[in-house]
């Protein structure tokens, strides 16, 4: 039987911050993904070389799916998988914008749209982590109407589990070290990066980490259906950007091939996920 906590139902502030986070990710990633050549006009900091800015809003679309998903449920048992890995991810992008703010386009030297893109990153960076800790601490601590009815198991699959241990191992580590040593982690990267883009790539790779690793935590395949559909769009809109942007990714020394598998890996994982049908355990 699920605990008292996670049979909750959503409480209406938390239903409206991820449709917020939502909108708002959804738009960094329209700007990143579709027009990656313009954000030194348009973004809040320029990136370099394209596939970068490609493969950050392909990151920030597919969130945006995950926080959609989180928003629909009925219960905090399969929205807290899009709040925590989402706090995470915006703690790490707070400090990261800290740590490199003068590369953001702030100052009035810069073009008018690229400084309103700036200083609403730091509006909502600043904001949007404290206001999940809060709202989700408030959320945890709800408590259900009625005694939740007790429901059948609904394991996921050995494989699954295993293939969700790896990926999230994966993740984390390299993303810890891009975060920490971005100067030398971004040479086993397999295109350029740079200290700040080293580091928001990190940030994203520690948040689907924690993503992975706690809906293996979790183990349930009913509560970890919103990760296998945000899963299976990062991959394939990360294969896209490879098809528009790929000519500046290395592939003889192995990092290219390295980053290949771990997006079939985790197409593979939210495809199982989604396989696996709604009503698994319900025998």
């Amino acid at each position: 039987m699920r605990s008292s906590a996670d049979a909750a139902p959503l409480i209406p502030a938390l239903r409206v911050l991820l449709l917020v986070a939502a909108f708002l990710v959804f738009l960094a990633g329209l700007e990143l993904f579709v027009f990656p050549l313009r954000t030194a006009d348009w973004f809040a900091w320029t990136i370099e070389p394209p596939m970068t800015a490609v493969f950050l809003g392909a990151a920030y679309w597919s969130s945006a799916v995950l926080e959609v998903s989180g928003a629909r449920s009925t219960g905090w048992d399969r929205a807290r998988l899009a709040v925590w890995p989402v706090f995470v991810f915006t703690t790490l992008t707070l400090a990261v914008t800290l740590l490199h703010l003068d590369r953001f386009h702030l100052s009035p030297d810069e073009p008018p749209l690229a400084r309103v893109a700036a200083w609403a990153w730091l509006a909502i960076y600043a904001l949007v982590p404290l206001a999940m800790l809060v709202i989700g601490l408030l959320q945890a601590r709800s408590r259900p109407d009625a005694v939740p009815e007790p429901m059948a198991p609904a394991a996921l699959p050995a494989g699954l589990r295993l293939l969700l241990v790896g990926i999230a191992a994966v993740l984390l580590v390299v993303g810890a070290a891009l975060l920490v040593l971005p100067a030398a982690a971004a040479t086993l990267w397999p295109w350029p990066l740079t200290a700040l883009t080293a580091r928001a790539v990190g940030a994203w790779l520690v948040g689907l980490g924690w993503a992975a690793a706690y809906a293996r935590r979790s183990g349930n395949a009913r509560t970890v259906r919103p990760l296998g559909l945000s899963a299976l769009v990062f991959a394939l809109l990360q294969a896209i950007g490879l098809l528009r942007y790929g000519d500046v990714v290395t592939w003889a020394d192995g990092s290219g091939i390295g980053f290949g598998v771990v997006l079939v890996a985790i197409g593979v994982a939210g495809g199982w996920i989604l396989a696996l049908g709604p009503r698994t355990g319900h025998r």
